[in-house]
């Protein structure tokens, strides 16, 4: 049959109408206010469940995971005295407040230092990544700096991971804007990988509003993330070993442990089961997400029976399905005694869950419409993003840890010396007292190969104190001498520790040298 020039005409313009509004379709994602906040609310009451269930566990199964003999505890009224009695557990949620609160005050284009400083000067305690940039920050060295490898040796620890949930609930369906508010945030206190652990999660809790597939949303968000980071390739191993393994989640544990359990960064974590790294906990969460398939019970319980950060991880795991299901489809058994917990403040904010839940709708909003979408009334249109990569950065480039070793002192104990061949080293140990607020700081001096190379001031503070002593990566391969000096009253406070020596090279068999 032939057909008219004008009946070609007509029915191509209808073609063409059907696949632009197929692809406005696309484009777009619609939700009442109350289902958006419904889901805004699942994330973070989501999390607040997660890090309270796991809480108990936290570092106790280092480099194994829980047996199923063991029963994880949960029982109405848990949750409120957890709250109340142990407010310390939470720093997951204080830490996303501190920065959910910048945004209240000074709105979405705060500057980084108005994030920084609220950070750096929070009465709360930190460590790894947060405390060693807040030493930074209160030192003088900026973000993003403050995150920087070279000034901070746990920049690929998990710390921005477990902060970044803010990022993605204020970012519904646009995992581009959550990336870049990691970008500035997240580098206050990591690089690379650790920088990642937060992208990704950002990412992750994003696309929590646009689908159930939890594949999908695992799968999807990887792809923020650049290829050639071993954070990338450590996700896509789990993601692989689950097609391959999908009855069986202690199976891609092993395979996790067995290729990407070897820290190099954080000197806790190297030459021990200790592992706090970003690439392997987030490993654990996209386990329990995975095998979780959307049940609340599984998901929680399989991310923390993977150890090592196990209330992080559960946390991270249970505020991304929160969003997903939504505040109203979490079980009534997990959220036993949260209604009572709902209006208790955060220690050390001015915000509790019924306080975020309308902040967190409030900064969504406002996001929403920054990029492109459209709130007419009760309706709310968000303009999809599909996710781009953000850029390729590295830790500890080139660096791999050869050898721990003791210092040897001199007889007045003021002198902590120590000689080694390689490329690096950082030098464990701590100034600072439990709980102690002094306002003392000692006075050190660190020589590199008889050189004065930094005079490093450390405080009996516990929460201004530096993490480590002193460290530097980026020496000529060598044999060198490290001294570290301190006045007799430092000595009196100062504790030294081990030293992880680094090199250009992994050793190979067994190091006759390590330990001497």
């Amino acid at each position: 049959m032939k057909l008219s020039a004008f009946t070609k005409f007509g029915l191509a313009i209808v073609c063409w109408l059907f696949a632009a509004s197929l692809y406005a379709q696309s484009k777009n994602i619609s939700f009442t206010k109350a289902q958006l906040k419904d889901k805004i609310k699942g994330g973070w009451a989501g999390q607040t469940i997660g890090v309270t269930f796991g809480g108990p566990y936290e570092f106790g199964f280092q480099g194994t995971f829980i047996g199923d003999y063991q029963p994880l505890k949960w029982y109405n009224g848990y949750l409120k005295n957890t709250m109340v009695n142990n407010p310390g557990l939470y720093d997951d949620l204080y830490m996303d407040l501190t920065f959910v609160e910048v945004f209240e005050r000074y709105g979405l284009d705060a500057p980084v230092d108005s994030f920084a400083n609220a950070f750096a000067h929070a009465g709360y305690m930190l460590w790894h990544a947060n405390q060693a940039a807040r030493y930074n920050l209160l030192n003088g060295i900026k973000a993003p700096e403050s995150g920087s490898w070279k000034h901070n040796p746990h920049a690929d620890c998990i710390d921005y991971q477990i902060e970044s949930d803010f990022a993605g609930l204020m970012s519904p369906a646009m995992p581009n804007a959550a990336s870049a508010i990691s970008d500035k945030i997240g580098h206050i206190m990591n690089y690379g990988d650790g920088w990642y652990g937060g992208v990704y999660v950002g990412a992750m809790y994003a696309l929590a509003f646009t689908t159930d597939n939890m594949e999908t949303i695992v799968t999807d968000a990887l792809k923020t993330i650049p290829q050639q980071s071993e954070f990338y390739q450590c996700i896509k191993d789990v993601i692989g070993w689950y097609k391959k393994y999908p009855d069986d989640w202690k199976q891609t544990w092993f395979e996790v442990q067995k290729k990407w359990a070897d820290d190099i960064g954080c000197p806790e974590g190297v030459f021990a089961p200790f592992n706090i790294d970003a690439k392997v906990n987030a490993a654990y969460v996209v386990i329990g997400l995975l095998y979780g398939k959307n049940d609340f019970t599984k998901t929680l319980e399989i991310a923390t029976r993977c150890g090592q950060d196990a209330d992080c991880n559960p946390s991270t795991a249970g505020g991304v399905l929160g969003a997903v299901l939504g505040y109203d489809k979490i079980p009534a058994y997990w959220k036993m005694g949260l209604q009572e917990a709902e209006s208790i403040k955060f220690k050390y904010t001015n915000m509790s869950l019924n306080d975020v839940y309308e902040t967190g709708m409030k900064h969504a909003l406002a996001n929403i419409e920054r990029n492109g979408g459209k709130i007419n009334g009760d309706n709310i249109t968000i303009l999809l993003q599909q996710p781009t990569t953000v850029k390729f950065e590295k830790s500890f480039d080139g660096l791999f840890p050869i050898a721990k070793m003791p210092v040897k002192w001199n007889d007045a104990k003021t002198e902590a010396t120590l000689q080694f061949e390689g490329t690096g080293f950082a030098l464990k140990g701590e100034s600072g007292k439990w709980g102690n607020s002094s306002d003392v700081v000692f006075k050190t001096e660190l020589y590199i190969d008889d050189k004065l190379v930094e005079s490093p001031s450390l405080p009996e503070s516990y929460t201004t104190r530096r993490y480590e002593l002193c460290w530097k990566y980026d020496l000529p391969k060598g044999k060198h001498t490290v001294v570290f000096k301190m006045t007799p009253d430092a000595a009196k406070q100062i504790k030294v520790g081990d030293a992880i020596i680094y090199s250009d090279k992994p050793v190979d068999g067994v190091n006759a040298n390590a330990g001497r």
